[in-house]
């Protein structure tokens, strides 16, 4: 029943499919910030709980490979091939 929208995502190279359905960045993502606020437990304020969120981002994207997001399985392919379709989308 879906496949006029489904086709247009076959034009894509497969590097760039797979990080496009690809979860596991997401999931891994969300266990992490999880982990950061079960461990704190309660918050006194909405402002507090979101300075942890945000610190635990900065923190988990340093891990990951900063703001390129190069530390993602399969993402330097990727890139490559969004640079080859979209050449004039990335920055050089």
């Amino acid at each position: 029943r879906a496949w006029e929208e489904f086709t247009p995502f076959l034009a894509f190279a497969p590097e760039i499919r797979k990080v496009i359905y690809t979860t596991n960045l997401i999931e891994s993502i969300n266990f992490q910030l999880r982990k950061v606020t079960k461990a704190r437990g309660s918050f006194p304020t909405d402002e507090a709980a979101m300075k942890l969120l945000y610190l635990a981002i900065r923190n988990i994207s340093d891990q990951r490979g900063g703001e390129a997001g190069t530390g993602s399985h399969g993402w330097k392919t990727a890139l490559n091939a969004f640079a080859l379709q979209f050449p004039d989308r990335l920055p050089l």
